[in-house]
């Protein structure tokens, strides 16, 4: 469930019953967060797997595996706080820093932020962070004791959506939809002009608060410069940018800035067929490729490209896209 970024960095799965909602209608709540317990989902069964001491590399891998599972469901318990709370989080510290604990960024946001919260609400937020910080730790402790637990699922890291009530994304698409949208700096962008101008297009569909997402963002940009000498561009979609929302487009491009990336990302109406389209997915993040004509090319790549797996499947699409576009 779990990556390094640039193949060392830790990352953190972050629930995408966050994205749900918001794909469909901005940036509104997707589920009533609080309630009367204020225990974490599954706090019992955390402490427990807290406290296991793995044996070799493939009991410590699923023992990795059950913590992010752990951690997600602690999100997921009240997704429309952890929301606000990501949305609180200030423009000038980084949502990810190299080497610090998720909880403790979680926690510093919430004191920055605590007036905009209930007693009961900063309670429920207080000790979710600590028992995400607790798990962080274990993993820490995990990934320094068996190296590379973290990093064994073949199909890349992602958040999974479709538990969130997600619909599964349609099948037998061939032409990416077609959309009239802008980027992030307000210039118009059409999906025909868009796609006629390159040789091939990687389209990614990423969102702030997924780690993972994040994570990924300067392979991509260097996957952008090694696609310009051959006529094609990397494209970023940001799922909690679609109608235009300006909060999340001053967000997302602060993450950008940060991680200092050039290539375009766009957004358009989430009613249109493309905003339709991205609101079928089921992971993020996930990358089609796109031919000069429109057409996605093969499969897309669900979760992060940043495995070698992952990037050997990208560049294979993306060499198929080229040979098609004849140029």
């Amino acid at each position: 469930m779990r990556k390094t970024k640039n193949m060392n960095t830790k990352l953190l799965k972050i629930s995408a019953v966050l994205a749900a909602s918001l794909l469909a209608i901005g940036l509104a709540a997707c589920s009533a967060g609080g309630g009367g317990d204020e225990r974490p989902a599954g706090a019992s069964d955390a402490a427990a797997l807290i406290e296991t001491q793995p044996s070799g590399a493939d009991e410590a891998a699923k023992l990795y595996e059950q913590l992010m599972q752990k951690e997600n469901e602690v999100l997921s318990a009240d997704s429309q706080l952890w929301e606000k709370l990501f949305l609180s989080a200030s423009k000038e510290s980084p949502m990810i820093e190299d080497g610090s604990n998720y909880g403790d960024f979680l926690l510093a946001t919430l004191e920055g932020a605590k007036d905009k919260f209930t007693a009961q609400e900063l309670e429920t937020l207080k000790t979710g962070a600590e028992q995400i910080k607790q798990i962080e730790d274990k993993l820490a402790a995990l990934e320094q004791e068996f190296p590379g637990c973290g990093s064994t699922p073949s199909q890349g890291e992602s958040v999974d959506a479709q538990s969130a009530g997600m619909t599964s994304k349609a099948e037998g698409t061939e032409k990416f939809p077609s959309f009239n949208g802008k980027d992030l700096d307000g210039n118009d962008v059409s999906s025909d002009e868009l796609f006629s101008n390159n040789t091939v297009t990687v389209v990614n569909f990423w969102f702030t608060t997924c780690k993972p997402c994040v994570g990924e963002l300067g392979e991509l940009e260097a996957l952008n410069q090694k696609l310009a000498d051959k006529g094609g561009a990397v494209v970023g979609v940001n799922s909690f940018t679609l109608d235009g929302d300006k909060a999340a487009i001053s967000e997302a491009k602060s993450i950008l800035e940060k991680k200092g990336v050039s290539y375009k990302n766009i957004w358009f109406g989430s009613d249109s067929e493309a905003g339709k389209f991205t609101s079928k997915l089921y992971s993020y993040p996930t990358t089609y490729v796109v031919d000069s004509n429109g057409n996605i090319v093969g499969q897309p790549i669900v979760g992060a490209i940043t495995s070698g797996e992952q990037a050997k499947k990208l560049d294979a699409l993306i060499d198929e896209a080229i040979a098609n576009s004849g140029r």
